[in-house]
This record gives structure tokens, C-alpha cells and sequence, in this order.
């Protein structure tokens, strides 16, 4: 069987490549530097060198593939990554899928991302949700029409697609806003905590790279699997790291109703100081939301079987460990100073803007009970 990946550098699309490798698939990936393509080489995969927004790049590694699987997403919450969003998420993928098309392969996985459902209030919808907007982020509303727009148009014209939809995917090697926040709490650098009400659900990457791979094998074309694990409130899964490590919880929970009155400032704040991209103005408006789905249908119909959340966290957190780089106090002084006055301002606000009398209703946001993408 010969598969090729986009996304083949990227957190989950890197481990479906071993994973490819593993069963025995001849793998060509594509890559758009020498130094992503050295690391392909060095797992065992061929190499196509190009990008998803040059359609003509991608041909002759395409050509006479069995499946593709298009995972390369831009998730990223800064403000270079939201200015290439729409090239990539979009453009990119109408490049993808539709040479698969033209090019007759019998199996096109995409990697879309429960983001499209948007704020899901508190419910757990399955594959049958559908909603038009509003989108919290650009990464929201460019994977929407990635989704909508391209993927479900080719599958209505015939194209034989799969579409997966990962929730909120952590474990080692992943760069994203909440391995930044793992890595913050590993330093003892996260004071507060804002939006502890947010939810977001929870699947290890090495899962999460299973699930394409059991959609490829076993999915029924023109069809939708979440890939999602539990859905928790980040603050309830930031008290199940101290449980897990023994490190101090954060001193403060600020509800997201008074934390996203803070977004523009700490917009400013992290590109200024170059903090971690939790800080981002993109990601705190998207403080006190829902990100949730259920997995039912995956776990049917693929056998799809996650691993429990406190082995993959433990893994987690030991590589960050082993990770850490080892002279990082200059980064971590600038890091906690730029932290510091985030949640200062961010403390001084729901002072002053708390109920002064009674009720803890007012205090507790608008949220319910959340790539990325990695890729996704």
C-alpha cells in the first residue's frame, strides 16, 4: 500500500507516518524545508519537496497513492499564523483534495477539527452537528470552510473522502498553545489560571494518529469520525496535574467573563513579550467556551480505543521534563515577568468588576460544563 501525507513534519502527522511505516506502508510525505524532509528520510519515508498551496508540487508524489491523508493545517494563534490561515487551511486543502480527486485515489483521509462546531454550550454533539458560526478564532473559521466548503462539496461530486475531526490532541513533541500551558505549569510559571470553566477535550496524539489510520482501513467513504477524547474544564484538568506531579495548582481561577474583557491587552502583552500563545488575544476570546464532541461513532464502526488520560499525561509530563532546555533563565525570567503583569491586570479587573454583594452566579463566566491542530 502507498500513502501520502501532508502535514508529515507536524505533531499528529509525524507519528501517522511512523505508525504507516510500522504496517509496512511505502510512505511519501511531503515537505517544504530540507530540515523536515531529513527528519521524514530518517523515519524511512520518501519525500516530495513542495506545499499545499502549490498544487503542481504534490503531483508526482500523489500520483499512483492508494490514500492520502491531508493533516497539514496552520494552528497557530499568533499573529503570523492567523495571517496565513486561510491560505493554507483553505487553499491548501481545495489543493489536496481535489488532486486526490483528479487523480482517481480510492482513499482520501482529511483531518478537520471539532473547532467547526464551535462553542458547543455544554453538550456533547456527535458528527450530525451542525453549526454555521460565529467563529471564535480564524483557525475556526477557516477549517469550517475547509470542511463545509470543500471537503463535503468534492464528497457530494463523488470524491471518495473520510473526514476525521480531533478534539483538543496533547502529548509529547506537540508546540501548541496547550503544551505551553503544560510547560508553564511544569515551571511553576502559571499564577493564574484564566477560564478555568473552558472545556476542551483530551486525546493523546499517538491516538489520535491511530484513528486515521483505522478511518483509511475501515471507514466508510463520505463519512465523519471524531477523534475526541473526555471533555474536562481546563481548570478541573489543571488540578488533575497536581494531583499527577505533585506541583502547586495555580494561586487564582479567573472566570472567563471578567478574562476576556482582557483579551486586547493581552493581545499587546504577547507579542510585545513574546509570551506563550495561551496569552494570545485570538485564544482569550475563545475563554469560557466549549470545544466538545463524542467519539461514539469511531469507537463503533473503527474499534477506535483511546488510552486513559492520566497514563498519556504522565508520558506527557515526563517529556516535557526531559525536554526542558537546559539554560533557560533569561526566557523564563521574561516569560514570568510578561506573566506577571498579565495577571496582575487580569486580578484587578475581576476586582473591580466582581459582584459586591452576594451571588456567585456573576462570577462564573458564560461557558459550559476544545489541532490542532495540530495539526490540528
Amino acid at each position: 500500500m502507498k500513502a501520502f501525507v501532508t502535514g508529515g513534519t507536524g505533531f499528529i502527522g509525524r507519528v501517522v507516518v511512523r505508525k504507516l511505516l510500522a504496517r509496512g506502508y511505502r510512505v511519501t510525505a511531503l515537505a517544504r524545508s530540507e530540515s523536515g524532509a531529513a527528519g521524514l528520510r530518517d523515519m524511512g519515508a520518501a519525500v516530495v519537496r513542495g506545499d499545499v498551496t502549490d498544487r503542481e508540487s504534490m503531483r508526482a508524489g500523489m500520483s499512483g497513492c492508494d490514500v492520502v491523508f491531508h493533516i497539514a493545517a496552520v494552528y497557530d494563534f499568533s499573529p503570523a499564523g492567523v495571517a496565513q490561515s486561510e491560505a493554507v487551511n483553505v487553499g491548501g486543502t481545495e489543493n489536496v483534495l481535489g488532486l486526490a480527486f483528479e487523480l482517481g485515489v480510492p482513499r482520501i483521509i482529511y483531518t478537520s477539527t471539532v473547532a467547526v462546531f464551535g462553542d458547543t454550550r455544554g453538550e456533547l454533539p456527535d458528527e450530525t452537528y451542525y453549526a454555521g458560526g460565529p467563529f471564535l478564532t480564524e483557525y475556526d473559521r477557516t477549517k469550517w470552510l475547509a470542511h463545509y466548503e470543500v471537503a463535503e462539496a468534492l464528497i457530494a461530486q463523488g470524491a471518495p473522502i473520510i473526514i476525521v475531526l480531533p478534539g483538543g490532541v496533547y502529548g509529547p513533541g506537540d508546540t501548541s498553545w496547550l503544551a505551553d500551558m503544560m510547560r508553564l505549569y511544569h515551571r511553576g510559571l502559571l499564577p493564574i489560571l484564566p477560564g478555568p470553566e473552558s472545556v476542551i477535550t483530551f486525546a493523546f496524539v499517538d491516538d489520535v494518529a491511530e484513528g486515521h489510520i483505522l478511518a483509511a482501513e475501515k471507514g466508510r467513504l463520505g463519512e465523519c469520525y471524531i477523534l475526541a477524547g473526555p471533555a474536562v474544564p481546563i481548570g478541573e484538568m489543571v488540578d488533575f496535574w497536581a494531583q499527577l506531579t505533585g506541583k502547586r495548582p495555580p494561586m487564582a481561577h479567573i472566570p472567563a467573563r471578567a478574562a476576556r474583557r482582557l483579551a486586547p491587552l493581552a493581545g499587546r502583552a504577547q507579542s510585545a513579550l513574546s509570551l506563550p500563545q495561551a496569552f494570545s488575544g485570538e485564544l482569550m476570546r475563545t475563554l469560557g467556551v466549549s470545544y466538545a464532541a463524542r467519539s461514539d461513532k469511531a469507537r463503533a464502526e473503527l474499534g477506535w480505543r483511546p488510552r486513559p488520560i492520566q497514563a498519556g499525561m504522565l508520558e506527557t509530563f515526563e517529556w516535557i521534563a526531559a525536554s526542558e532546555p537546559a539554560d533557560n533563565d533569561q526566557g523564563e525570567r521574561r516569560i514570568a515577568g510578561g506573566l506577571v503583569l498579565v495577571a496582575v491586570g487580569l486580578l484587578l479587573l475581576w476586582l473591580v468588576k466582581r459582584p459586591r454583594t452576594g451571588g456567585s452566579a456573576g462570577e462564573q463566566g458564560s461557558g459550559g460544563a476544545g489541532e490542532s491542530d495540530g495539526d490540528g
